[in-house]
């Protein structure tokens, strides 16, 4: 069996997830945390544990290795989408650095579980540099895109090239518009989700031209998600496989989209873990290896 870490929809095999309980911590966390952190509404500790129960559940019956994110008292929150704060390559863990200051130390967080689990380490995005994770997405094994935000900067994206460009992976950047702003969840995740090697979820209003040029001369085939369903993070959608899809529930436009397009979709209730926080399941997950 060939493994890579380098593909967002070949079989996943093993992940990293951070359960509600170890990053809510409880109602009082979430009352004092919430408002500072932007999130559209305060969650529900309870409703989380319940919603975070079923989504791991399926991870579980698919069989797929669960590597875990334990309690830290020196991160916050958003430490449960834990897609940010790393990411994986065949040479080893890249550890980003925040550009968002709620989330400062969750890359450290990050390192000294990787360190305890000896899992080899590539670099570390250092500042002023800022990378999150949820800004970076694997077109093919040998092509990262990463989008040039507010939350990764360019002296981030130049200290990721210094990394990866010498061991032949070529560094496509978009940059993406201004949008909400500074204090927004806005990353280049949140319009692009390949699930499968020819097939894209994408939210082509906020898209640069030149980067939608680039996924069709690719060969991409592009499912548009429709205005009403982006908010709603229906461009937020995690294959496990190719064209085997986990997203939240209340999009069925993209749901339907999918499905024709030969997906099959299941869908999560995520009302406190993911829709009042920003984060959906490639949120919520660092997958590592997947498998041809």
């Amino acid at each position: 069996m060939s493994t890579t870490h380098h593909s967002e929809y070949l079989k996943l095999e093993s992940v990293y997830i951070k359960p509600a309980k170890n990053a809510f911590v409880s109602n009082d966390e979430l009352t004092e945390q919430w408002q500072e952190l932007n999130y559209l509404a305060r969650p529900d500790f309870n409703s989380s544990l319940e919603e975070y129960k079923m989504f791991q559940e399926y991870f579980i019956t698919k069989n797929i290795e669960i590597q875990f994110f334990p309690f830290d008292e020196n991160v916050k929150i958003d430490s449960i989408y834990c897609r940010d704060a790393s990411i994986a390559t065949d040479f080893g863990m890249l550890i980003c650095n925040m550009g968002k200051g709620g989330r400062i130390n969750e890359p450290q967080s990050h390192l000294k579980i990787y360190k305890s689990n000896n899992s080899p380490v590539l670099g570390i995005i250092e500042s002023p540099g800022t990378l999150e994770g949820g800004d970076v997405a694997w077109l093919d094994e040998t092509t990262l895109a990463v989008g040039h935000t507010y939350r990764t900067n360019e002296v981030g994206i130049k200290q990721l090239k210094a990394l990866l460009e010498p061991k032949g992976i070529e560094i496509i950047v978009v940059e993406l518009p201004h949008y909400k702003g500074e204090n927004d969840v806005f990353h280049l995740m949140s319009i692009l989700s390949p699930v499968d090697k020819n097939l894209a979820v994408v939210y082509s209003p906020l898209m640069p031209i030149s980067f939608r040029n680039e996924l069709l001369n690719r060969g991409f085939e592009l499912i548009e998600v429709p205005d009403e369903e982006f908010e709603s993070m229906g461009c937020n959608v995690l294959a496990i496989a190719p064209r085997q899809c986990l997203m939240v529930d209340g999009n069925p436009k993209t749901k339907q989209l999918l499905e024709q397009a030969g997906c099959n979709v299941t869908t999560y209730k995520g009302n406190d873990i993911s829709v009042k926080g920003g984060g959906g399941p490639t949120c919520l997950t660092r997958p590592l290896l997947r498998s041809y």
